[in-house]
């Protein structure tokens, strides 16, 4: 009987050698679910990021505020303060980010909870908490006049009209807050702010604007830091119109005022002035001279009460008065005007008998009032009063290299 081996085929034998080849080549790690190997095919979880970090408690309420995920989309996101309040967000198209569709509160805590899924179908969650700073007192800007009057949006003023941003507190960081605010023209202008005080300041262009200019002015506080915890309580924009150039030249040469439009004279009116000197009253030196500077309308009445004892000349004084006068244009912020006075008719155009206004005749006095809107330029010259002064409503008297220094970013 043989007992020789069965001969092996040279095709088998090769197949043999193939596979001890390729188990032994075989990375280690490697094998069946069951022996202890991850699934390739199992998909990594989502990663979410929030910002600001959780915990964090000083945060500005104008700073950023979102939800990323890397690695899938994000399914929900619910923000809510710490009242209940639930605060809508917007995705951005693709949905890997959020961020929340209105502005935060000061003092408030939100909380907020995030969900991300892979295509796959793994899923991530996440919660995470901060506060928003609480600060130490709030001051809300307006826009005004030079005279106080709301600097109205959609309105029309003159060639003349200052922008002044007016705070309802003192502002100790000047250089912050200047920065927050703006004014932007069509067509566009050099101009600068200027501080009047520590809650108002005032911007005007280097020359009187173009009439027809559009003008934004915007202050951009809320979230902002103005000194000594003192925030920006809201933003604030107007935009208005610059209308026709209404310009009056007062020339105590000759007590007459020459007013042009556009250029061109439309009407020249005789005026009597101040009749200068001064009174001592109380230990106060009142003087009775109209000041020569470049002035602005303000605003007007008809009619308007003129007591002298509000600037500390008693009415049963030698000088006093206490009076109701008709079609009176404002330019000064201590009380000149530009009104009818029937009684001084003789003095217009030869004498100075006022305590400062300008008195016209009732017909110039009604022309002139129609005529006027806020921001339109009266000039007075060649009287013997002291220099008009910025407080007074004299801002385009002071020089432009002056204006510019006092700029808290100068």
């Amino acid at each position: 009987m043989n007992t020789r081996p069965p001969r092996r085929t040279p095709i088998l034998l090769a197949l043999a050698i193939l596979i001890a080849v390729l188990a032994a080549c075989a990375p280690s790690g490697t094998g069946s679910l069951s022996s202890g190997g991850t699934d390739p095919a199992t998909p990594a979880a989502p990663t979410i990021t929030v910002v600001p970090a959780d915990g964090t408690d000083t945060v500005n309420p104008a700073d950023p505020v979102s939800v990323e995920t890397a690695g899938g989309t994000i399914e929900s996101v619910t923000m809510t303060n710490n009242e209940g309040k639930a605060i809508e967000g917007i995705f951005t198209p693709d949905r890997i980010a959020w961020k929340p569709g209105a502005a935060l509160g000061y003092g408030k805590t939100y909380t907020i909870a995030a969900t991300a899924i892979h295509d796959g179908g793994a899923r991530t969650e996440r919660t995470s908490t901060f506060s928003t700073v609480k600060p130490g007192n709030l001051t809300k800007p307006t826009f005004v006049t030079s005279g106080g009057n709301l600097l109205a949006d959609g309105g029309t003023f003159g060639v003349g009209i200052v922008v002044v941003t007016h705070f309802d507190e003192p502002i100790t960081d000047r250089p912050a807050a200047e920065k927050t605010l703006t004014v932007e023209t069509t067509p566009p202008v050099q101009g600068s702010w200027y501080w009047a005080d520590d809650q108002n300041v005032h911007w005007r262009p280097q020359n009187y604007y173009t009439p027809g200019t559009k003008v934004t002015a915007r202050a951009n506080v809320y979230g902002v830091d103005l000194g000594g915890g003192l925030f920006g309580q809201e933003d604030a924009v107007t935009s208005f119109t610059i209308g026709d150039a209404h310009i009056s030249i007062a020339d105590d040469t000759t007590k007459q005022i020459t007013v042009t439009n556009n250029g061109e004279v439309v009407r020249t009116m005789p005026t009597s002035m101040g009749m200068g000197g001064s009174e001592t009253i109380n230990g106060q030196t009142l003087t009775f001279w109209t000041q020569r500077g470049i002035y602005t309308v303000l605003d007007k009445a008809n009619p308007v009460i003129m007591d002298s004892s509000t600037y500390g000349l008693p009415v049963n004084s030698r000088l006093g008065y206490k009076e109701s006068i008709n079609y009176a244009t404002r330019i000064s912020n201590d009380g000149i005007y530009l009104h009818e006075l029937a009684d001084t008719i003789w003095a217009q155009g030869n004498t100075n008998v006022s305590h400062g206004c300008l008195n016209l005749s009732p017909d110039n006095a009604r022309w002139f009032y129609d005529f006027s809107v806020p921001g339109d330029i009266v000039e007075v010259r060649n009287t013997g009063g002291a220099p008009l002064e910025q407080w007074q409503n004299g801002d385009w008297s002071v020089p432009w290299e002056q204006w510019q220094a006092g700029s808290a970013l100068a």
